[in-house]
């Protein structure tokens, strides 16, 4: 079996005295990408915000990579190899294409910002033709790309991903999608992808869970998550 990259064990976690998470245990495998699926509310991106450090963690851990990360701050996570691309705000509308790059690589030593940046260019040739564009006159694709082109800047082991086909059209979300798959194939990546597009999210994925009030109802197979008979059920949380 694959070597797990991001474990959490016994994770009872949420913001402040709220409790979201409730004794999850979750696995990623390296170079497996692992869909996170479930209703509002679920709990989905509290569990990346646990991961990274943004959450308040109550008992439990997290494991990165064989290391016990829990009480490692995000910036540290970060140097490590852990790259958390948020649902919203991921890209200065008023920078540049070349500029949003740039920042993203504020820990990398300043001699491969540059060739970097060529390497994420090459990663995503239509962003090459709006290099001196604002990334506020990108188009929702565009801009999508732009933010995983800014997370792939310093060359992470584990690519979190949360809600990528947010407010994009049904074309465009499987573009993303297949770039997903085209990075991790190509770059040795480990994924994990939350999405409230359950249907095109199981269709990529090696390895799926499903939370539903902030425990895991459901993991293993995405197919046979996807062709669960009783799929609409468990995925909104009704028990008969």
């Amino acid at each position: 079996m694959t070597e797990n990259i991001v474990e959490t064990k016994n994770l009872l976690s949420g913001y402040g005295k709220l409790k979201v998470l409730f004794d999850v245990n979750f696995k990623a495998r390296k170079n497996d990408i692992t869909v996170v699926v479930g209703p509002n509310g679920a709990g989905k991106t509290t569990l990346l915000n646990s991961i990274i450090g943004l959450a308040t963690i109550h008992d439990g851990s997290v494991i990165f990579d064989g290391q016990d990360v829990t009480k490692v701050p995000p910036h540290k996570k970060a140097k490590l190899g852990i790259a958390y691309l948020m649902q919203m705000g991921n890209v200065a509308s008023t920078l540049t294409v070349e500029e949003n790059l740039r920042v993203a690589g504020y820990l990398m030593p300043r001699s491969e910002v540059n060739d970097r940046i060529q390497e994420i260019l090459e990663m995503f040739p239509r962003l090459k033709e709006f290099v001196h564009r604002k990334a506020g006159t990108l188009s929702g694709g565009e801009r999508r790309m732009l933010a995983i082109g800014m997370a792939m800047m310093r060359k992470p082991k584990v690519l979190m991903l949360d809600e990528m086909s947010t407010d994009l059209a049904p074309k465009i979300v499987k573009q993303v999608m297949n770039k997903i798959v085209e990075l991790r194939d190509q770059y040795d990546l480990s994924v994990i992808l939350v999405e409230q597009n359950a249907k095109k999210a199981l269709e990529i994925g090696d390895y799926a869970y499903l939370l539903v009030s902030g425990t895991v109802r459901y993991e293993g197979n995405p197919q046979e998550l996807l062709t669960h008979p009783k799929f609409a059920k468990l995925y909104l949380g009704i028990s008969e």
